[in-house]
């Protein structure tokens, strides 16, 4: 049975913040990776999977920026949404809230491309039609877990 993934729940450790209790802006990105990575697994294809057919996915750039801050023993839900995708590059556009109060703290992107093992970009569409087609509905129609 299909189950709507709407975001990934994540409550603020202590070692990501400073002295003052506030996250370290380096944790932001780690929580970007982290809903990514679950957004993958729940469409069957986490990365252990896409490596284990020979795609690699690396990081082209990442983007944030910081609304209001983030304290020790909060919970932020992080909506991870597919912008763009071309079945070589895809974008991730990123929503972090209050889990409680639903307060905007930061928003961001991340963008990939989709490699072979010699480092030579992959066309999913015609590589990976599999692959292809469930991040192209991802994309048009949001996410649909396997689960």
């Amino acid at each position: 049975m299909a189950k709507q993934l709407n975001s990934y729940l994540h409550k603020v450790q202590y070692y990501e913040t400073d002295q003052m209790g506030v996250v370290h802006h380096s944790n932001y990105i780690r929580w970007f990776e982290e809903a990514r990575t679950e957004l993958m697994d729940a469409i069957g294809f986490g990365y252990a999977r896409m490596e284990e057919e020979g795609v690699i996915i690396p990081v082209l750039s990442v983007a944030c920026e910081y609304k209001s801050m983030v304290k020790y023993g909060e919970t932020v839900e992080i909506r991870p949404v597919i912008e763009s995708f071309n079945g070589v590059r895809l974008t991730i556009r990123y929503e972090i809230t209050d889990a409680k109060t639903g307060e905007l703290r930061t928003t961001g992107e991340s963008k990939h491309a989709f490699l072979n093992r010699a480092y030579r970009p992959v066309s999913l569409k015609k590589q990976h039609p599999e692959i292809y087609e469930l991040l192209l509905d991802l994309m048009e129609n949001g996410v649909k877990a396997e689960k």
